[in-house]
C-alpha cells in the first residue's frame, strides 16, 4: 500500500499566488533593466547629435578687391499675379526651433496711396529741402548669432545694456513703444496711411532691433504681417517697394523698405524659418534697382536718376549704403555692391569740409549745425572703414555740435539717430560723452502711451522734419534706444 501527500486546496492557491507574485517581479526587473540601460546610452549618443554652434556674423565689408559692375537690366518681375501671401505663408511658415505660438496671416488689401511723400517739405532736408529723415544706420547684424535664443533674451540685453552704458529704462522704454506700434498697425499689415512702405519698413526695422521676429510669442504676428505687406507691394510694384517713385520721396521709400527686407530676410534665414513666399524674390528686386540706380557722381539722387545734374545727396546716398550693407549679410550674391560702396564712400568723402560735418550735395560752409556728418560717418563705419580720417573728422565735430533737449527744441532726432549709432561704434571717451547727452532725454520725454512728443522752435528743432508725425518721431527714438545692443563698438579705444 502506497501512501499519497496531498496538498489542500488553500495550500495549492498560496502557491499559484507566490508563483504570480515572482513572474511579475520578474518582469518588472527585467523592463527597469532595459530603461536604465536606454538613458545610459541616450547619454552616451546625445554628444554626437549635438550642433555645433555657428559662428557669430560679422559686419564688415570688404571693399579691397575690384568687382565686375553687373549688367544694367529690367528686374524680372512674374507675369502671373502672385496670390495673395496670406493664402501661402500658412501653409509655409516653419521652424527648427519648436515655438507654441499660433502666428495668424491677415488678408491684405492695399489702400489707396498718397502722392504727399518727397514733397520738398515733409521731411525736411534730405527729404526734398531740409534735414531729411531718418533711422535704420548702425550694423544691425554684426552680433546676430545662428542661433538668436541666447542674444535675443532680456537678460542679454541688460547685460549689453550695463556694459555699454544704457540702463534697464531704455529696455522698458523700447517695449512700451514697441507695444505701441503693435496697437497702431494696420489691418493689411502696414502702418499710416501715407508713404506706408516707408513707415512699415521703419517699424519694421525697430521690431527686429529688439530681436523680434514672426515666431515671437508678443509681437510675432505683427511682424509677420509687416514683412507680407511689403512683400506684397514689391510684386504688385514691379520690384519697387514704393508706389510713388515719380515723386522726390520714392527713392526713401524703396531704400527703407529694402533694408527692412534685408534684414528681416537674414533673421528668418538664421532661425530656420521656412522661406516667406517671394520675399527672397523681393529682396533681389529692390537690391538690383539699387544697384542699378547709381548716380554717375557715386550718389543716389530722386527717381533713381543715373545721369542728373544734380547727382544726388548724402541723405538719400546713406538709406541705400545701408539697405546694401543688410544685402551684404543676406547671403545673396550681389556681384557688384563692393565697387558700388567704394565709389559712394568717394561721393561722401567730397562731401565732408575741413570741419569734419558732412553737407546735404557738397561740403558744408559755416552756417548752422550739419546735420548729415551721422550718415557720412556711419557709412564708412558699415563698410570696412572705422579709422579712415573721414570717420575721426565726423567724430570730433559731433563730439563738439551735437546735443538733445525738448525743454530748449535743441536737437535734431534724424541726426541724433544716426550720430547714436556712429558715436557707438566709434566706442571709447567719445561713446560715452555722446551716450551721455541723448539717452536720458529719450527716456525723460516718453509719454504714457510710448511715444515721444514734437515740440516747437529751439537752436536745431524737435518740430518741423522731425515732428512729421507721431509713428515717425517713435520709430526713430525706439531704434536710438536699441543701439546698445543692435551691435556692438567698432573699436575698444574710440578707433584712434
Amino acid at each position: 500500500m502506497s501512501i499519497h501527500a496531498q496538498q489542500s486546496p488553500e495550500a495549492l492557491e498560496r502557491l499559484r499566488a507566490q508563483r504570480r507574485n515572482t513572474t511579475i517581479s520578474a518582469l518588472v526587473i527585467s523592463l527597469l533593466t532595459l530603461v536604465f540601460l536606454g538613458i545610459l546610452l541616450a547619454l552616451w549618443l546625445l554628444p554626437i547629435f549635438q550642433a555645433n554652434e555657428e559662428p557669430v556674423i560679422a559686419y564688415a565689408g570688404d571693399l579691397t578687391k575690384t568687382e565686375t559692375p553687373i549688367e544694367k537690366k529690367k528686374v524680372a518681375t512674374s507675369q502671373q499675379k502672385p496670390s495673395a501671401p496670406s493664402s501661402s505663408i500658412s501653409k509655409v511658415i516653419a521652424s527648427s526651433v519648436a515655438s507654441p505660438v499660433s502666428i495668424p496671416v491677415p488678408e491684405i488689401n492695399v489702400p489707396a496711396h498718397s502722392e504727399d511723400f518727397g514733397n520738398s517739405n515733409d521731411f525736411g532736408e534730405g527729404w526734398g529741402g531740409g534735414t531729411g529723415d531718418g533711422t535704420g544706420g548702425g550694423n544691425s547684424f554684426a552680433q546676430i548669432p545662428a542661433d538668436l535664443k541666447s542674444r535675443c533674451s532680456r537678460e542679454d540685453r541688460l547685460k549689453r545694456l550695463a556694459t555699454y552704458g544704457g540702463t534697464e529704462a531704455c529696455e522698458d522704454a523700447v517695449v512700451k513703444g514697441l507695444r505701441w506700434l503693435k496697437a497702431t498697425q494696420n489691418a493689411n499689415g502696414s502702418w499710416e496711411n501715407a508713404n506706408s512702405e516707408a513707415m512699415t519698413g521703419l517699424a519694421l526695422l525697430a521690431f527686429l532691433g529688439h530681436c523680434e521676429t514672426p515666431l515671437s510669442e508678443e509681437f510675432g504676428d505683427c511682424v509677420l504681417r509687416a514683412i507680407t505687406f511689403l512683400v506684397d507691394s514689391g510684386m504688385k510694384n514691379k520690384g519697387y517697394l514704393t508706389r510713388n517713385l515719380p515723386a522726390t520721396g520714392g527713392v526713401y521709400e524703396h531704400a527703407i523698405a529694402t533694408y527692412a527686407l534685408a534684414e528681416a530676410f537674414t533673421f528668418c534665414s538664421k532661425i530656420g524659418i521656412s522661406p516667406i513666399p517671394n520675399l527672397k524674390e523681393t529682396v533681389e528686386n529692390g537690391v538690383t534697382i539699387i544697384l542699378n540706380g547709381q548716380n554717375s557722381s557715386g550718389g543716389w539722387d530722386y527717381r533713381y536718376d543715373v545721369s542728373s545734374t544734380r547727382g544726388g545727396d548724402v541723405s538719400i546716398t546713406g538709406w541705400q549704403i545701408q539697405a546694401l550693407k543688410a544685402a551684404k549679410h543676406t547671403g545673396i550674391d550681389f556681384p557688384s555692391i563692393g565697387t558700388v560702396a567704394n565709389k559712394a564712400l568717394t561721393y561722401l568723402s567730397g562731401r565732408q569740409a575741413a570741419s569734419g560735418g558732412f553737407g546735404y550735395t557738397g561740403k558744408p560752409s559755416g552756417g548752422d549745425y550739419h546735420q548729415l556728418t551721422g550718415v557720412g560717418m556711419l557709412a564708412f563705419q558699415m563698410w570696412d572703414k572705422p579709422n579712415a580720417s573721414e570717420v575721426r573728422m565726423a567724430a570730433k565735430y559731433i563730439s563738439e555740435h551735437s546735443g538733445l533737449d525738448w525743454q530748449t527744441g535743441h536737437g535734431d532726432l534724424y541726426a541724433i539717430y544716426y550720430e547714436s549709432q556712429a558715436m557707438m561704434n566709434r566706442g571709447g571717451k567719445e561713446w560715452t560723452d555722446f551716450n551721455a547727452k541723448f539717452r536720458d532725454p529719450l527716456l525723460k520725454n516718453q509719454a504714457a502711451n510710448g511715444t515721444w512728443p514734437s515740440t516747437a522752435g529751439g537752436k536745431h528743432g524737435l518740430a518741423g522734419r522731425d515732428g512729421w508725425n507721431e509713428h515717425y518721431r517713435t520709430c526713430l527714438c525706439i531704434l536710438m534706444l536699441e543701439v546698445y545692443y543692435r551691435f556692438l563698438p567698432g573699436t575698444a579705444a574710440g578707433g584712434k
